[in-house]
């Protein structure tokens, strides 16, 4: 057990400050009686004179002055811990694990992350990036706290989780300015078959949302020409500025490739 309480800190600094104990106590709000008495009890429980009491002269001895300078700082961090406190109840401060998969942490979640630190820069953020599989599992197991992932998911995955849509996102097929159907307004569905495609590796939960849509919309995906799988959307990008390149990427890859290559 401490030999102090916070009030008989409150007190002692209070003193040291009017320099008079009806002062002292008239801002703490207590009667000079009171404030005499807690005095006396945490210089016994200190083994040692904090006050020099004379009749029109009231100061503190050197151990009051030593103690003082800890009194100050126990209550600044008392203060401290106690507003800690509120701001993590608003939100405003405390740390946040962010999980991302492959595509977003690269395209969309820096734009996210960079405007949520300017709101609330008390926050420390960590993000993780990999795929929506190990990112999900991560959640299960509370290694983060939230996260924004695309593609599929199981749906023994899916029952574990709580899951909100974030945004929704455009399928769009990009082709060579160069390519005779780069002049044409509508792509028909037959046409697709006459295009060689670069995609990404079978195992991205992206691709295989992407197969899943064009079957969903009666397009054989089997009988479309793959020529090509990269297993990262960086590689991807490169391979577009080739002429022989024909693929299916969503709205923010589409938006980034239009600029590097213009």
């Amino acid at each position: 057990m401490l030999p102090f309480t916070l009030q008989q800190l409150r007190i002692l600094k209070a003193i040291a400050t009017k320099k008079n104990f009806t002062r002292a106590a008239s801002s703490l709000y207590i009667s000079q009686p009171s404030l005499s008495k807690q005095i006396k009890i945490l210089e016994e429980n200190l083994d040692t004179v904090l006050i020099n009491r004379e009749r029109n002269n009231i100061s503190l001895t050197e151990s009051g002055k030593v103690f003082l300078q800890y009194s100050e700082r126990i209550l600044i961090l008392c203060e401290e811990s106690c507003r800690a406190l509120v701001d993590l109840k608003k939100g405003d401060r405390g740390n946040l694990k962010v999980g991302a998969s492959q595509t977003i942490g690269t395209y969309l979640m820096p734009r996210i992350l960079a405007l949520f630190a300017q709101n609330y820069p008390q926050i420390d953020l960590k993000v993780q990036v990999n795929s929506t599989r190990t990112i999900a599992t991560s959640i299960i197991k509370r290694e983060i706290d939230v996260a924004i992932v695309g593609g599929e998911m199981s749906k023994k995955l899916k029952k574990r989780l709580t899951i909100q849509p974030f945004v929704y996102d455009e399928l769009s097929l990009i082709i060579s300015k160069s390519h005779p159907f780069a002049i044409k307004k509508v792509i028909k569905k037959e046409d697709l078959y006459c295009l060689d495609f670069i995609t990404l590796h079978s195992t991205s939960t992206i691709k295989k949302f992407i197969d899943n849509i064009l079957i969903q919309n009666k397009i054989q995906t089997h009988t479309l020409k793959t020529i090509l799988q990269l297993n990262s959307i960086e590689g991807i990008k490169t391979a577009v500025s080739l002429d022989w390149v024909r693929l299916f990427l969503h709205l923010q890859l589409k938006k980034e490739i239009k600029i590097e290559t213009n």
